[in-house]
């Protein structure tokens, strides 16, 4: 039975990324099942992370018996991470090895940070509190659609940095990030030794590194 790769989409993106495609196009073509599910639950509107964290937990559990690794790209990667530690004790004892592509590991705070450089309005988080909603970018229609506040509580119950990973990990993170800063990504690979990070000299999207990243993580499965 040829190993199954689940690939977890970014906020806001879609089975169609750029990532997706490329990378599900040179690990088909290795022999890997390469699966892309569509991760805006319950919509993009309501998204919430236990909702796309639960969704990957039943992908997980009714898939059939065999080798089985996740990929998670930014948001996606936020996913992965906490369906591993939040299942580990059931669904997520199926996954081999984990890769993390520019995992969003601190939303909240990448937000405080865009908002002290003045990117975002200094009222930003009252303004989504008091309207319920918030216009955010989705790539995959190319404009903005409004998300729920509830968003924001339910990311307030997660700590990426405390999460239990025991799995092989590979990281992949741009130097040039200025979505996700990249010291996110070092500093949770700091005292894992099962987590191998590699920095790259590219932005959030990694779009001119994908074949590089491809070829590293054929390589990282392939052990």
């Amino acid at each position: 039975m040829p190993p199954t790769v689940l690939h977890l989409h970014g906020l806001g993106s879609s089975p169609a990324s750029a990532k997706a495609v490329v990378l599900g196009e040179r690990l088909r073509r290795r022999g890997f099942n390469y699966l892309v599910p569509d991760l805006e639950v319950p919509s993009f509107e309501r998204l919430t992370l236990t909702a796309v964290v639960d969704r990957v937990a039943e992908l997980v559990t009714d898939m059939s018996p065999g080798p089985l690794d996740l990929v998670g790209s930014s948001f996606g990667g936020l996913a992965a991470l906490h369906f591993v530690d939040r299942h580990r004790g059931d669904a997520a004892a199926k996954i081999r090895r984990l890769v993390l592509l520019a995992p969003a590991l601190d939303l909240l705070g990448d937000a405080e940070r865009r908002r002290e450089r003045g990117e975002l309005d200094d009222d930003w988080l009252e303004r989504w509190r008091r309207d319920g909603f918030l216009d955010l970018p989705h790539s995959a229609s190319g404009d903005q659609r409004p998300v729920h506040y509830g968003l924001v509580e339910d990311l307030r119950g997660y700590d990426s940095f405390s999460a239990h990973l025991e799995m092989p990990t590979l990281i992949y993170h741009g130097r040039r990030d200025e979505s996700v800063p990249y010291r996110q990504s070092v500093r949770f690979a700091a005292d894992r030794p099962n987590v191998s990070l590699r920095l790259l000299d590219t932005d959030h999207r990694l779009a001119d590194r994908l074949d590089r990243i491809g070829q590293g993580i054929i390589d990282f499965l392939e052990v």
